[in-house]
């Protein structure tokens, strides 16, 4: 079994960024935190988009989206997340108010994006980790910001980042066949909107939950396929 350097580099950069983060917030003025806290907001909004709007299948955008956010209305993953986290939380015995959203929003921004699937895949397939450092520096820089705002919880979001990753790349020759150029870019799209919908947290805007919204990305492969046939 192919060990996944590339995951492993990532986890290890959002680790230290986080911690860098952490030390960081601690001599930022509340005033100050509250500005890089928009400014994020701000960024991830810009990110959310930029991957939106790159859908050939607008359609497909669509019903992606709302079978997901039945399926996860139904199982209820916004609250299995919370209360994971809370654990989580309280096994480290942090006080940070934000442990819970900082894990899940770092998460998300971490692995839903076009790197994540590219990267991996070549990864497992070509033995090419290339990509996945690139984007293991962005994630760095990015765990720094969010850390200085969010705490500790961005740093424990290197966990599901590094099994989550680490399964696309041992699982790359059998996902290979079905993620052609046109459907990873539907799974960004979908991503896309993900992450416009935690910007929009992030900004106290709408609180949307996002985690409900995760079984969209299970679903474009399958629709995707379906499409083309008929």
């Amino acid at each position: 079994m192919i060990i996944p350097i590339g995951s492993i580099v990532n986890a290890l950069t959002v680790i230290i960024g986080s911690l860098i983060g952490v030390a960081f917030g601690k001599y930022v003025s509340e005033k100050t935190r509250i500005t890089i806290f928009q400014v994020i907001g701000l960024f991830t909004l810009v990110l959310g988009f930029k991957m939106a709007l790159a859908t050939q299948q607008f359609l497909l955008l669509l019903i992606c989206l709302v079978l997901g956010a039945i399926i996860g209305e139904l199982l209820n993953i916004e609250q299995l997340f919370e209360r994971v986290g809370s654990r989580i939380k309280k096994s480290l015995k942090s006080k940070n108010p934000l442990f819970t959203e900082g894990l899940i929003t770092a998460f998300l921004i971490y692995c839903i994006g076009s790197m994540t699937f590219v990267g991996a895949i070549e990864e497992g397939i070509n033995k090419d980790s290339t990509l996945l450092f690139t984007k293991s520096l962005l994630d760095g820089i990015t765990s720094i910001l969010l850390a200085s705002t969010f705490g500790i919880g961005v740093l424990v979001s290197a966990i599901p980042l590094l099994l989550f990753q680490s399964v696309l790349t041992w699982g790359a020759i059998y996902f290979e066949p079905y993620l052609a150029p046109e459907i990873i870019t539907e799974l960004s799209a979908v991503g896309g909107v993900l992450i416009i919908a935690i910007a929009l947290n992030i900004l106290h805007l709408k609180k949307i939950k996002v985690s409900n919204l995760l079984p969209a990305l299970f679903l474009v492969i399958p629709l995707y396929l379906i499409a083309q046939v008929y």
